[in-house]
């Protein structure tokens, strides 16, 4: 989707071993450095619920940026008979989704950076949990864009992500909050500082951006249905 560089290498595989070292730890540490947990993932299970499926055909998923499968696993609660496909760049994150999703038998693995990687397939819903905010604008840009490709006509977008604060008094506020209730937590000062170094590969940008290039993807009744600070859970739907 765009020309490789010396740079865009060098930072595409720090921030590999930088989730390939957290792997193991990830999921224990999840629900401290997201405050909202429970809302923010639960309402994009009940986005995904309203979807239309039947047990006749049960839909197909494409998880971008999988990490340790824990978004598709919530989707399979509502669509227990799912195909899955999960895309990450962390071969030892993957190997997690991997144990966790052992019981199931229609699912995929694909060791890949999803904007670089053909997805010339069509997905009933298409879902992405905290990984498209590490993308330059343009990155995201052309990512919509293969999404509205991808996905079937009547198909779901979901993007359960951060997103920058619009003016820097209120991004100030969004870095602030996150920090006080992270430092409050029972994590130890090393996972903090690791959370803290992981920032380094944040290139986020405003929701209202986001939902604009969203719609100029072709996408539509595209909204920010749950929002948190600066974490957001993004809907949209190609049209029929």
């Amino acid at each position: 989707m765009h020309n490789d560089s010396t740079k865009d290498k060098k930072t595409l595989q720090s921030m590999k071993q930088s989730f390939d070292q957290i792997a193991q730890q990830y999921d224990s540490q999840r629900q401290r450095l997201i405050p909202c947990f429970d809302a923010f993932y639960g309402t994009a299970v009940e986005l995904a619920s309203t979807y239309p499926s039947s047990n006749l055909s049960p839909p197909r998923i494409l998880d971008l940026g999988a990490g340790t499968g824990l978004l598709s696993a919530y989707m399979l609660q509502v669509f227990p008979g799912a195909e899955l496909t999960l895309i990450d760049l962390s071969e030892e994150m993957l190997s997690k989704a991997k144990e966790r999703l052992s019981v199931q038998s229609n699912v995929q693995y694909e060791i890949a950076d999803y904007t670089r990687h053909d997805m010339n397939d069509s997905y009933d819903l298409i879902v992405s949990g905290l990984s498209i905010h590490h993308l330059a604008d343009d990155e995201k840009q052309q990512l919509f864009h293969s999404i509205y490709h991808n996905l079937k006509p009547g198909g779901l977008f979901i993007n359960a992500d951060q997103v920058l604060g619009h003016t820097e008094r209120i991004e100030a506020l969004y870095k602030t909050d996150w920090q006080t209730k992270v430092e409050s937590s029972d994590l130890s000062r090393k996972a903090i500082q690791a959370s803290y170094d992981r920032c380094k590969f944040d290139r986020m940008a405003t929701l209202h951006n986001q939902l604009q290039w969203l719609s100029n993807s072709g996408l539509e009744d595209v909204d920010c249905v749950f929002k948190s600070y600066n974490f957001v859970v993004i809907q949209a739907w190609k049209p029929q």
